[in-house]
């Protein structure tokens, strides 16, 4: 599963400084917007879109663009997350593109290293601790790793921010899509198995839809996509398939995400293939 489920300024006239410097009226109704934030904003939503479209190259490039942007005291922890966010998913991409496990790992090291940052400028900032929660499974699990000495560092790593995230924002959908592969993997008689790993992405995709998205584009608000994703893929895989449900999951994602590669490309054509050999 970890390799095939965890896988997308304002510019004021010049004239416009006039009004502001001799029109105190002007000057607080319309407030100047911050130019490092709205560039900020830009790359962010190349990276959300680089993500969906599986262009590592230009993940690579937009986490370099954001470099001078992290010793902004007011953005830094979101700047710190969005760099760790577009490398995270350079790695997940590079699973479904068998890009060398070495450098998936060298991705996620980088990551996990920009979620601690953006936690550490931040400490109530939850979302990069459930990022590097799943940082920490892919680095144990999911790239080769022989060293047992490091992989028990990143699973305990990992306990620690999923107990921190855990209490702090139960209802996290991305936390529960974080948390499915864990779930899939352990046994039933332990809490875990295919059935339940469905209904904790059920319950994210519940509470997703429930809550209100936060209007801050620099807070991390994807996951109805991904849950829907994940959704597919469990009916795919599981011991005994639901087609129709894997099928509908995958088209209510690549309808909110027209351009998702994984979906189009590898999702939905291996759906189609088990539906023909189960005909």
């Amino acid at each position: 599963m970890l390799k095939q489920c965890f896988r997308r300024t304002n510019w004021a006239p010049p004239g416009i400084l006039a009004i502001l410097v001799f029109s105190p009226i002007a000057a607080k109704a319309t407030p100047a917007a911050d130019p490092s934030r709205e560039q900020v904003i830009r790359i962010v939503n190349q990276i959300k879109r680089a993500d969906y479209e599986g262009d590592r190259a230009a993940l690579q490039r937009l986490h370099l663009q954001l470099t001078p942007y992290v010793v902004n005291k007011d953005l830094s922890s979101r700047v710190h997350y969005w760099r760790g966010f577009s490398l995270w998913r350079r790695a997940i991409n590079g699973f479904n593109d068998h890009v060398d496990p070495k450098d998936l790992q060298t991705d996620l090291l980088q990551a996990l290293d920009e979620f601690d940052d953006a936690v550490a400028k931040d400490p109530a900032f939850v979302d990069a601790k459930i990022a590097a929660l799943g940082c920490a499974g892919y680095l144990a699990f999911g790239t080769g790793e022989k060293d047992s000495q490091r992989i028990e560092q990143w699973i305990a790593k990992g306990r620690k921010l999923q107990a921190e995230a855990q209490a702090a924002d139960p209802d996290n959908p991305r936390l529960m899509w974080v948390d499915g592969p864990g779930v899939w993997f352990t046994p039933p008689e332990h809490g875990g198995g295919q059935a339940k790993a469905i209904e904790v992405y059920k319950k994210g995709l519940e509470t997703i839809r429930k809550k209100a998205a936060s209007s801050d584009p620099l807070e991390p608000t994807w996951g109805e996509p991904e849950l829907l994703m994940s959704l597919a893929w469990s009916n795919l895989n599981r011991t005994t398939p639901d087609l129709d449900s894997a099928e509908h999951y995958a088209q209510s994602a690549l309808q909110l995400v027209p351009n998702w590669h994984y979906l189009h490309d590898i999702l939905i054509p291996q759906i189609q293939e088990a539906r023909k050999k189960q005909n």
